[in-house]
């Protein structure tokens, strides 16, 4: 495994062999371990253990990256570096171009929470044979059930680290641990997904006993008309939807007129309810404590009480914005250690999001008791942004999809499409329950609650 000390020994020669004005390297990387299976059985088993080398070289105001596998050799490096320089050299000069980033500014205002752990050995030591074991208890529960499993366990231990020639060493390690089901019967199919950097937090057989509930209870599902319904989102759900919004969060996205935050910072634009956060460390979170320049992450407050409060920053950004028109419609803004590497055309976003519970949180069975009338939605898939100022995404619902009637869940039903917006939808959110690490497939995972959401746009049945 590559570690800190190894990674600063080659920043150092890649350092003596630059030319450039300044040098940054990246390092990103680790091991990673999959085992996949479908029909019961395990069909896929791989590992891999690499890391990436990036050497961004700066002229002036000229700057370009080029990067590597191969580090272990001096020619290797000096391929790299050179690849970079070149580049560098016939870059068009950017005006907009920060000066690599020094040990002060990376460090910005005040202080910084202490990072909850985020390496465990546990992962680690998951090898073939236990990943295998894990598989072997979400079958059991399969065959038990006369249902068919499909989906994977996998295991990672990452790191990440910054180093230029202005001082500033940063290295994050941590692990990572994963676990998705899918359960499938004639009529029917459920689904479940966790991870976490602490293996110990998830259970896979629990994960594969709901998904096989949600399967056996939405056998022959009926066919409801479309409309508009009360609906219930797992957390799963309302990540995956909640996701499209977030990279409209970042100060460029907001220069370059691509935010559906133009004209609506300071607003009230979500329901009283709505409270977000960006904040890398919350215990549930995961993630370096740094960006893609070295600036330290900050906790920022997005929205509060469903006003859009803050954007958050990369260092050039900042300065642009404070320029800009938009200076008078925000508050203080700085560099907030949202950037990624440079050079990019992203800017910055916001990926560690949080939800903050507003009032009494309720469970899902809370909500599902207090329903008159609504659908109850395991997770979404397939997503597309059809409007990207109102925000109207479209999609279909998938792997467990009920009806609740009179306080209790009722048969399965017929997929759903949806056409909605996330803004109609979140000044409709009805009640919220406690924010849980969410993991999808559409979205980035986040710290996000079930909610029960009224109005919710349903505009066509599937055959499935």
């Amino acid at each position: 495994m590559l570690d800190k000390s190894k990674a600063q020994e080659i920043f150092k020669k890649i350092k003596k062999l630059s030319s450039a004005d300044d040098v940054e390297v990246l390092v990103v990387g680790g091991r990673s371990a999959l085992t996949r299976f479908a029909n019961n059985a395990i069909t896929q088993n791989v590992s891999e253990e690499n890391y990436e080398i990036s050497v961004r070289s700066v002229f002036g105001s000229r700057t370009a990256r080029a990067s590597t596998n191969k580090w272990n050799d001096e020619e290797s490096l000096r391929r790299v570096v050179q690849s970079s320089e070149q580049l560098a050299r016939v870059q068009e000069e950017d005006t907009d171009l920060a000066p690599m980033v020094t040990v002060e500014e990376a460090e910005g205002a005040g202080r910084s929470p202490s990072l909850p752990r985020r390496d465990f050995e546990q992962g680690h030591k998951l090898g073939p044979l236990q990943r295998a074991e894990h598989v072997a208890r979400m079958v059991a529960i399969a065959d038990r059930r006369k249902l068919t499993a499909a989906g994977t366990v996998a295991v990672a231990e990452q790191v990440e680290g910054i180093f230029n020639s202005r001082g500033v060493a940063r290295w994050h390690k941590q692990s990572h641990a994963e676990s998705s089901v899918t359960m499938i019967g004639a009529t029917s199919s459920g689904w479940q997904k966790a991870n976490s950097p602490d293996v110990s937090q998830f259970d896979s057989a629990q994960l594969a006993e709901v998904a096989a509930q949600k399967a056996e209870a939405s056998v022959n599902p009926l066919e409801l008309a479309p409309g508009k319904y009360t609906v219930i989102l797992e957390p799963s759900a309302v990540q995956d939807l909640v996701g499209f919004m977030f990279w409209d969060f970042g100060g460029l996205a907001l220069l370059d007129q691509r935010s559906f935050l133009s004209n609506r910072i300071g607003t009230k634009l979500f329901g009283e309810n709505i409270t977000v956060f960006d904040d890398v460390y919350h215990p549930l979170q995961s993630g370096a404590p740094f960006d893609g320049e070295g600036v330290r992450r900050e906790r920022v407050e997005l929205i509060r009480n469903g006003v859009v409060k803050n954007l958050v920053y990369a260092r050039a950004t900042a300065r642009r914005i404070r320029e800009s028109e938009f200076a008078s419609q925000l508050g203080d803004i700085h560099a907030t250690g949202h950037g990624f590497p440079l050079p990019n055309e992203i800017g910055e976003i916001p990926m560690n999001i949080v939800f903050e519970n507003a009032g009494d949180a309720k469970s899902v069975e809370q909500m599902v008791s207090e329903a008159e009338r609504a659908v109850l939605v395991t997770r979404l898939w397939y997503i597309r942004e059809v409007d990207p100022y109102e925000k109207i995404l479209t999609g279909m619902t998938r792997d467990g999809t009920f009806l609740v009637e009179k306080g209790k869940i009722g048969p399965g039903i017929l997929n759903f499409r949806f056409n909605q917006s996330l803004i109609h939808m979140l000044q409709n959110v009805i009640a919220m329950g406690k924010p849980v690490r969410a993991s999808g497939e559409e979205s980035f995972d986040m710290v996000a609650p079930p909610m029960m959401i009224g109005d919710f746009n349903f505009t066509e049945v599937t055959k499935f």
